[in-house]
């Protein structure tokens, strides 16, 4: 049950870079997708975290809000 919980966890995740517009984005560069992560966690790690999260977070939100009202994805 542990399995198919982190199968369906992780296809959601991937689910979030495809709506984000990022496979489009890289050519569907897996080496260009892993890059930009790794400089994402090196931000959410960095002096300014709190405030780059919860930048983050803002945005998600609207963006998951704007969907939910138009039916459509919302990049």
């Amino acid at each position: 049950m542990q399995r198919r919980e982190r199968t369906r966890h992780l296809i959601e995740l991937g689910g979030l870079v495809q709506k984000a517009g990022l496979v489009e984005l890289t050519d569907d560069d897996r080496a260009t997708l892993y890059g930009a992560l790794l400089d994402l966690a090196g931000r959410a790690r960095g002096d300014d975290a709190g405030d780059a999260l919860a930048l983050w977070k803002r945005r998600g939100k609207r963006a998951f809000d704007t969907e939910s009202e138009t039916g459509e994805n919302a990049p």
